[in-house]
Order: structure tokens, then C-alpha cells, then sequence
């Protein structure tokens, strides 16, 4: 498995291993938030949603995005936003093909994007999760890498 940047001409490869990858998790805030304001969140189907998420975040100039490559395939992508004012790199969007899970590859995008945003000069890194159970394997890898929780609560309620 390597990382390389992102090529444009792996958008589709990215979008399908994001879906397939991100399906359990969106299965899992369905079931634990109220079903009115996830069909508020989420009206055109979350895929919808978030193929443009993707979209948008692989085209964005503000966003550096690579890809592991396993036997010739794209297997996952992490993308990573910078805020020099803030010595802050996030780790913005990162997924793993599910048949590829288990393996290391999400650590391995991890730690890859960690050491990058070192070298940029940032001295705080910070990535966003669920607290539901379908986000326990990313909760999981970050932990894995390094990162301590802060817990914070969020409310929603259908108006």
C-alpha cells in the first residue's frame, strides 16, 4: 500500500469507497437521531449529500487530499485542511473501502496526514467524529494515533 496526492481522475473511486464505507455510519444516525430532522439533514438520500461533500472537498484549494493505493486501486483518501493562524490541521474527510478495513490503511492515512501537518508547521491537529456506535471504528483509529477527546455536546430539534 502507498499514499500519493489526489489526481482528479480518481474522483469516482473516492466517491464509491466514501459511500460504501460511510453507509453503517449514516445506518447508525438514522437510528440515533429523531427521524424528522435526520430527513431535514439528509432529504435527497445522505449519498446525495455527501458524493457533493466529496466532490467539493477534493476540489477545493484549500484542502490537500491523498489516496492509498493498494494493487493498483484506490482503497481510501484523507483529506486535510490547514488554519496557519491557528497552528490547527484538521483531518477533514478520510475513509477506507470497507473490503480493505482491517488492515491498517486508515492508521496509516492518519499518521501520513499527522507527519504532513508537522512539517507545515502546525502544532495542534484535530479530527471530528459521531458518538454513535457506527462511528466507533473511526473513534477507534483516532485514539489509535494519538488523539484524546473532548466531549461536547449537540442538540437538534425539527422546528
Amino acid at each position: 500500500m502507498q499514499i500519493e496526492p489526489y489526481d482528479p481522475y480518481q474522483l469516482d473511486a473516492v466517491i464509491r469507497l466514501s459511500l460504501r464505507a460511510w453507509s453503517p455510519v449514516f445506518d447508525s444516525i438514522q437510528n440515533a437521531m429523531d427521524a424528522d430532522v435526520y430527513q431535514e439533514f439528509y432529504p435527497d438520500n445522505w449519498r446525495a449529500s455527501q458524493q457533493k461533500a466529496v466532490e467539493d472537498v477534493c476540489a477545493a484549494e484549500d484542502t490537500n487530499v491523498w489516496v492509498a493505493i493498494d494493487a493498483g486501486s484506490t482503497v481510501g483518501f484523507v483529506a486535510v485542511k490547514l488554519d496557519s493562524e491557528s497552528s490547527m490541521g484538521e483531518i477533514y474527510m478520510v475513509a477506507v473501502d470497507p473490503d480493505f478495513q482491517g488492515h491498517g490503511i486508515g492508521t496509516t492515512l492518519m499518521e501520513f496526514a499527522l507527519a504532513w501537518m508537522k512539517d507545515a508547521g502546525m502544532s495542534i491537529a484535530m479530527v471530528e467524529t459521531g458518538g454513535d456506535s457506527g462511528h466507533a471504528p473511526a473513534r477507534r483509529t483516532y485514539e489509535k494515533v494519538g488523539f484524546g477527546l473532548l466531549p461536547i455536546a449537540r442538540y437538534f430539534k425539527k422546528l
